[in-house]
């Protein structure tokens, strides 16, 4: 990779060239960024994963510009106008926009009224406005009136086209234009046509007007959807004068200052380009610009939400009821096993307009018993709170608890092709009730079968770069599933399928082996796997865990080619490996600086020590019971004022969403949440458990604005 690239990347994340330069040299031995971040730690200065994948991103975005850059250089070439000047102006470009304004004289175009122009022998004229080489343009205008050209005029005019057309062109007017757009305001109104109720739901922005340097993400968004949706038009608020003006200056500082004649005649170009071909060009890149921005924020706030929800704590290896609540069309129960396996499935009617609440209590209370069942989820869709007010008068076993479970992404999973594989002879009901109950089990691995998009926990997550979303949504889930670690003999393909240099072919490779064969004996039974070589095996060993196996160190995130230093340091404790694993106080005796050799530096030293005292600990917390206020049931009981319960559902960088048990979430603004400039990423945490104050209920539009109170324990339930 170039000095170039490595050394802008360096700076841009605040890291040494040589942790860039060994990253990538690491993604072109083919390593993962899971595997880079946990394994490599020497190489790359310990960087975490999140920058590991920062670098990987930018990579890719600079060997995608190297070919971009051949391909133009091949292109002016072959026009006869590459310079060794042009070619190192290109080779040291390090934006796209930057690249393309200076690839734009030769980009193929369509006709344009310089085209026209260029047609009817005008170019030469265009050539002495350009070059200052005439004193009298009318004058010379004169000897060019022949053909189609019929006066001096019009020859000036059409050489005035082909002069706007190359100010339009030049790479350091529009960098200049776009400096100037940049620090303008955009602006929205209400499109001609659109009545105030259709436009509705962007009321706040029918006189709308702010800095574009300082617009929040979700605004700009909100105002490119509405454009979209023709509601609202946007522009920015630049001054078409002053922008001629700004040109014509340009002009003159890169090829001189014109007499008056002549000055005229490029004053016109210049207006006649800022306004025809600059301004529309140049506001739009400044706005996509701003967008691209937008995007990387709110995608930054989608993973980090997707982050929290994916390592959500589990409740564990309980058999599990797990109820999809429902009024008219009933609620729908599934009983589920300690591995997540369908027991038996019903449904029940308490709520109106059956009512059949007695045939209800029975039915539960017989299959709580028959079941054995050790927890309850209920999905928290229509009818969860009243579903859950029914089970309190149930009889449940003795530690069996009722948790509140997201329904977001079940109805997507149920109608899936995942889901008819999993249970091909069940409906989608029952499909949708066993991934509620999967997802109390253990959230991750039942996320992981839903795109991620369908989980409710982000905002303008169709408006944004969908390659880029899918980039980092693909990344956060991989991430999450790598720090976890896997359970390679109970693990479903789209599990599998995350784990670091995996993928769903192989992942469908190793099912099928541990079908065939049975539960891997140890993590060397991998390499049996068909077309799983020595790479993949370096690459995802050190993420899988065999539960019980002969070798301790297979249960832990110790790497197999690290197992010899674990043995060498049992060794000189005069101890067998095994009695060293789990054995903190032992670790304790071990000079890491002792075992500290080629194959091993002192930050992965120290990474085998801190697993060896405490193997295969699972990062995520413990699941915390939660209850919603009991009197609160519609918006008519809030009052301002009130103290209530929530979860937090949702974040943004506006604020952050809170369930308080209704069917409409309350909103907390980021500035109820404290001082000018809080990411509300850093004060709350998805399915949080927040204590909240009722500041304002507005009936009409069903939205409630809350405060946080800060001075409550949070607590991270399932």
């Amino acid at each position: 990779m170039k000095e170039l690239y490595i050394r802008h990347i360096a700076d841009h994340l605040e890291v040494h060239p040589w942790q860039v330069e060994n990253c990538a040299s690491l993604f072109e031995d083919g390593d993962t960024i899971p595997f880079i971040s946990r394994y490599r730690k020497e190489k790359t200065g310990g960087m975490d994963d999140a920058t590991v994948a920062e670098v990987k991103h930018w990579v890719d975005v600079f060997a995608d510009m190297e070919k971009r850059k051949e391909s133009i250089c091949k292109t002016i070439a072959e026009a006869g106008a590459l310079t060794d000047a042009l070619r190192a102006q290109i080779e040291g470009c390090l934006s796209a926009t930057e690249l393309e304004d200076l690839y734009l004289p030769w980009r193929p175009k369509r006709r344009t009224r310089a085209t026209a122009a260029r047609e009817l022998g005008l170019e030469p004229l265009a050539d002495l406005l350009w070059d200052g080489k005439t004193r009298d343009p009318l004058a010379s205008a004169r000897s060019f009136v022949k053909g189609d050209v019929q006066s001096p005029e019009q020859a000036l005019a059409g050489a005035r086209d082909i002069v706007a057309e190359r100010l339009s062109e030049t790479a350091a007017i529009r960098e200049d234009l776009r400096t100037q757009l940049r620090r303008s305001r955009i602006c929205a109104k209400r499109t001609r046509g659109t009545s105030e109720q259709e436009a509705a739901k962007y009321k706040s922005y029918f006189d709308f007007k702010m800095p574009l340097g300082r617009i929040p993400s979700h605004n700009l968004l909100a105002l490119l959807r509405a454009e979209d949706e023709g509601l609202l038009a946007i522009s920015l608020d630049a001054d078409a004068e002053k922008g001629a003006d700004r040109v014509y200056a340009d002009f003159c500082r890169m090829q001189y200052h014109p007499a008056p004649a002549l000055a005229g005649q490029l004053r016109q170009a210049a207006g006649d380009a800022y306004k025809r071909l600059l301004e529309p060009s140049i506001s739009g890149e400044v706005i996509r610009e701003a967008k691209q921005k937008a995007d990387i924020e709110a995608i930054r706030v989608f993973g980090e939400n997707l982050r929290q929800l994916l390592l959500s704590p589990p409740v564990g290896q309980k058999r599990t009821m797990a109820i999809d609540p429902g009024f008219r069309n009933g609620c729908k129960i599934a009983c589920l096993d300690e591995q997540g396996n369908l027991l038996g499935h019903t449904i029940i009617y308490p709520h109106p307009p059956q009512n059949e609440k007695v045939r209800a209590l029975t039915t539960v209370q017989a299959m709580l018993e028959k079941y054995r069942i050790e927890a309850i989820a209920v999905g928290n869709g229509t009818a969860s709170r009243e579903t859950g007010a029914f089970l309190q008068k149930v009889q449940l076993p003795h530690g069996c608890k009722i948790w509140t479970v997201s329904e977001d992404g079940a109805s997507i999973y149920s109608a899936s092709e995942v889901a008819r594989k999993e249970f091909p002879d069940e409906d989608v009901t029952v499909r949708g009730a066993v991934s509620i109950g999967r997802r109390l089990m253990d959230p991750l691995s039942e996320l992981v079968k839903i795109d991620p998009k369908n989980l409710g926990v982000g905002q303008y997550q169709h408006d944004v770069d969908q390659a880029l979303l899918k980039e980092k949504l693909e990344q956060t889930v991989e991430s999450c599933v790598n720090a976890v670690g896997v359970n390679l003999n109970t693990a479903s393909a789209y599990l599998l399928a995350y784990v670091s240099g995996i993928g769903m072919s192989l992942a469908e490779n190793i099912v099928a082996w541990r079908n065939a064969h049975g539960p891997f004996a140890s993590r060397e039974a991998l390499r049996d796997v068909p077309r799983l070589g020595a790479k993949t095996f370096e690459q995802c060993a050190g993420f899988l865990r065999i539960r019980g196996a002969e070798n301790p160190l297979d249960d832990s995130a110790v790497h197999p080619e690290s197992y010899g230093i674990v043995d060498a340091m049992a060794a000189s404790l005069g101890i067998r490996t095994r009695e060293l694993v789990g054995h903190p106080e032992r670790c304790a005796q071990i000079q890491a600086e002792d075992f500290i050799s080629g194959q091993a530096g002192l930050p992965t030293i120290r990474d085998i020590l801190r697993e060896l005292a405490k193997p295969g600990l699972d990062p995520r917390e413990q699941a915390a019971e939660f209850s919603f206020a009991e009197d609160i049931h519609d918006l008519e009981d809030l009052k301002p004022g009130m103290v209530l319960p929530g979860i937090v559902t949702n974040i943004t960088n506006f604020g952050a969403f809170v369930d308080i048990g209704l069917h409409e979430n309350g909103l907390i603004h980021v500035s109820k949440m404290g001082p000018r400039g809080t990411d509300p990423t850093r004060v709350v945490k998805l399915h949080q458990h927040v204590q909240v104050k009722v500041l304002q209920v507005d009936l009409e539009r069903e939205r409630i604005s809350l405060a946080l109170l800060p001075d409550k324990g949070a607590v991270n339930p399932a």
